[in-house]
């Protein structure tokens, strides 16, 4: 798989994408293999570049051992998250009367997720991480397209089914979130150039 054509396709064209994707065979592991694994490592890589290499304005930089390891722990968390929303969407299906299929779903979250993967590229300034705002309601509107095709849903429950996942989602980005600050450091930003002692535990 062409992982930017893809890209460019869902994005620029998902009213013809999504019967495509959903007419390839694929299975829970190829789809991580080919596209899930790949892709959740922008946001989170270009995360830590833009935090504590470039450094998010004023002079203020994470310190590289803690950015390191926010960026791991945040990816992990975004492949196991990934599956757990699909396993949801599968469940949810016959609740907007839909059809039940864990590939299916887990297609509709990993490539409906395709905007908010691609504006991970934003992170490398995060002076312009708000346009993310943008990226995550295309995301959106992708996933709304996508569930019909995928999930068999009516195109009148979409919408509902859509609002529940999404809102899940969200409660899912929350702990995501928290669990990423646990590793971050409380007082430890850097100022200026020198990152040598700009952590040092009591």
């Amino acid at each position: 798989m062409n992982l930017i054509e893809r890209s460019k396709a869902i994005l620029l064209r998902p009213a013809e994408t999504w019967p495509s994707i959903a007419a390839e065979p694929a299975s829970v592991a190829s789809i991580y293999k080919d596209w899930i694994i790949v892709m959740a490592a922008i946001p989170a890589v270009c995360s830590f570049i833009g935090l504590s290499l470039v450094g998010a304005g004023f002079g203020i930089r994470i310190p590289i051992v803690y950015g390191l390891q926010s960026m791991v722990l945040r990816y992990v968390l975004s492949l196991a998250v990934t599956f757990v929303m699909a396993l949801i969407v599968d469940a949810l299906a016959p609740s907007f009367g839909g059809q039940k299929n864990q590939v299916a779903a887990l297609k509709v979250v990993a490539y409906g997720s395709t905007a908010s993967y691609v504006a991970g590229i934003l992170s490398l300034l995060p002076a312009l991480g708000v346009l993310g705002l943008v990226a995550a309601c295309y995301s959106i509107y992708l996933i709304w397209l996508g569930l019909p095709v995928l999930m068999k849903c009516a195109r009148d429950k979409a919408a509902g089914y859509t609002a529940v996942v999404i809102l899940i989602a969200i409660v899912a980005s929350v702990v995501i979130g928290a669990l990423s600050t646990v590793f971050m450091p409380s007082r430890g930003l850097v100022f200026g150039g020198n990152a040598g002692d700009a952590f040092r535990p009591t």
